[in-house]
């Protein structure tokens, strides 16, 4: 599963100008590496992209009591609906004084721990190093820091077999000796294929067809044991594939009344033409729309996301999720946060029809709009699995057949325009524990609301709620 975002401290806004458009970026510091400067958002005007930083300085040094939404708004009204929503959400945390961070968007320290000047003990550094470090005969047990295993699934499909066997040569490997002739491997094109993989580089001559990953840290209190010392064969379990699930699961659609139909995502989510090529330009018809494409992967991650919580409901009942035990066996629960890790059986089911709610929203053409807490983790989740396992190219079958849009899949502007706030994300950052309660002071000053996993159904008030009699699929 992917990082949750790093909370940062905001410091300052300012402006990049070009020719084509202006910029407006955040100055953050954070504790996991240098200060950095993080996108807020992009417009054609200069003069609204001062009055925003303007606006968004103004923020930062204001307190929520004190702060007047008129300016923000008035300005808002003359932007474009992508910019002014990115404009939104930036003033809240500019309010709160703090700025998410999503993975892979900062340097961290220990990626610059090579430039920096060597610590004059460093002999006596080593030595305490090599004291601590692994002997080739430890096990579990004499190991003083946590010790990790990570399982890896890998899958290529070898299409120039003389590709392959030539790459692996060229990068040292030799082949086995040919001692089975009438073998089904004789050229031991695995072997040319495992030397490959072991690098991230891609292979001449073949396509990854999966690449997963899953980490578990062992415990001798729950009978661990490194894979050397192991007296039973350590297996993984990597759970049915995304595709399965999902063709699966297009025969059991989350609306009965859709129940056994096949739904035309060109037909739900019309596209209009651009109105030119200029990817600034703020024409109504050049602005981002919501694709038939990415609303069909959105659709899958999110039918996948619910079947995956009923399977887990059924299997965890009112048990509570223990962390470690359950990393990398459950699809959903042991990912959520940890103030959800002890809710009961009904808790669950709620949250898989969460998924299945906003399912229900693209099934009826419309954009997934959440109603309560526990719809936005849950869109967030699908909206990053679907950034995560969806391939641009990879358009075969049914989804294949769907018309194109320079708008496939972006799930950042998905993100960007689903939530009216990141708040639910806070609840990721350890440093922030008991944020979720409405009478905490940290609470009432960034004005999050009640964030307990017992209120996570409780509807908004600014959106119509569901219906509470509308049941469970399942």
């Amino acid at each position: 599963m992917s990082a949750q975002p790093t909370l940062a401290a905001l410091r300052g806004f300012h402006c990049e100008h070009t020719p084509s458009k202006s910029r407006i970026l955040a100055l953050v510091h954070h504790r996991e590496g240098p200060v950095s400067l993080q996108a807020v958002l992009t417009c054609r005007q200069p003069e609204l992209a001062q009055q925003a930083v303007a606006i968004l300085e103004r923020a930062i040094s204001s307190s929520a009591d004190a702060w007047k939404p008129e300016p923000l708004e008035k300005l808002c009204a003359q932007m474009p609906d992508a910019p002014a929503s990115s404009l939104r959400n930036a003033v809240r945390h500019a309010l709160a004084g703090v700025w998410p961070m999503s993975s892979g968007s900062f340097l961290k320290w220990e990626q610059i721990a090579d430039g920096i000047d060597d610590d004059p003990d460093e002999e006596d550094a080593d030595a305490v190093t090599r004291a601590v470090r692994t002997r080739d005969d430890a096990r579990l047990a004499d190991l003083a820091g946590p010790v990790i295993r990570v399982e890896v699934l890998r899958e290529f499909h070898v299409h120039d077999q003389q590709a392959v066997l030539k790459a692996a040569r060229s990068a040292g490997w030799e082949p086995l000796a040919d001692e089975d002739p009438e073998g089904d491997d004789p050229q031991d094109i695995v072997g040319a294929v495992m030397w490959l993989g072991e690098s991230d580089s891609e292979i001449e001559g073949a396509d990854t067809v999966t690449d997963a990953s899953q980490g578990l840290r062992l415990r001798t209190e729950k009978g661990h044991e490194v894979a050397d010392w192991s007296e039973e064969a350590v297996v993984a379990n990597f759970g049915a594939g995304w595709r399965y699930s999902a063709a699966v699961r297009r025969g059991e659609q989350a609306n009965p009344s859709t129940k056994g139909k096949d739904l035309d995502f060109g037909e739900l989510f019309p596209m209009k033409a651009p109105h030119c090529d200029d990817p600034e330009c703020e024409d109504e018809q050049c602005q981002w729309q919501l694709t038939p494409r990415t609303a069909d992967v959105l659709y899958t991650e999110l039918c996948v996301l619910a079947d995956q919580a009923y399977d887990d409901s059924e299997e965890l009942g009112d048990r509570p999720v223990v962390p470690d035990e359950h990393d990398g066996h459950w699809g959903v629960f042991a990912y959520l946060p940890k103030l959800t890790f002890s809710a009961d059986l009904q808790w669950r089911r709620r949250f898989a029809r969460a998924a299945d709610d906003l399912a229900g929203d693209l099934e009826r053409g419309q954009w997934p709009e959440p109603t309560c807490t526990a719809e936005e983790l849950a869109l967030h989740l699908a909206i990053r699995d679907a950034g995560d396992s969806r391939d641009e190219g990879d358009a075969a079958g049914d989804h294949g057949r769907l018309p194109t849009h320079r708008d496939d899949y972006d799930f950042d502007m998905c993100s960007e325009v689903f939530f009216q706030d990141t708040d639910v994300l806070m609840l990721y950052n350890a440093s922030l524990d008991g944020i979720e309660d409405p009478a905490g002071e940290t609470n009432q000053h960034m004005g999050i609301g009640d964030l307990r996993a017992a209120a996570w159904f409780e509807p908004f008030l600014n959106v119509q709620a569901r219906d509470p009699h509308r049941g469970f699929r399942r």
